[in-house]
């Protein structure tokens, strides 16, 4: 399958707009969420091929957000990225422990960022 709709969820609108504009010349179409409940909208509305997840945001957290999603039969399939703040070992295996496949810690290299969504391909 390849990656071309990448849902982004994260509650600064700063990092909402870098994300996307990274993501937008590369040629991918992004959707964004500031908080759990518009991601799961979102989500309803449209499946997308791959999710990229902050874990600091108001309501349910990333690693809730996240555990909620990989767990619900409709999204399972879809790979999650975590994309955070928290570098520390401990916060990488919660969120993979949550169902993340993968996880980058911010300020985002953008290189790296589409290194890691095209292993999805």
């Amino acid at each position: 399958m390849s990656i071309q709709k990448i849902l982004l969820v994260d509650d600064s609108k700063t990092e909402l707009h870098h994300l996307s504009d990274i993501l937008g010349k590369r040629g991918y179409k992004v959707r964004t969420a500031e908080n759990g409940d518009e991601a799961l909208r979102r989500l309803n509305e449209d499946t997308p091929d791959l999710i990229l997840m902050d874990v600091v945001m108001p309501g349910q957290n990333g690693f809730q957000l996240t555990r909620a999603i990989t767990r619900d039969p409709r999204w399972s399939e879809v790979p999650v990225i975590m994309c955070t703040s928290k570098n520390q070992e401990t916060d990488k295996v919660w969120g993979m422990r949550q169902g993340a496949r993968d996880y980058i810690v911010k300020p985002v290299n953008a290189e790296e960022l589409v290194t890691k969504i095209k292993s999805f391909d």
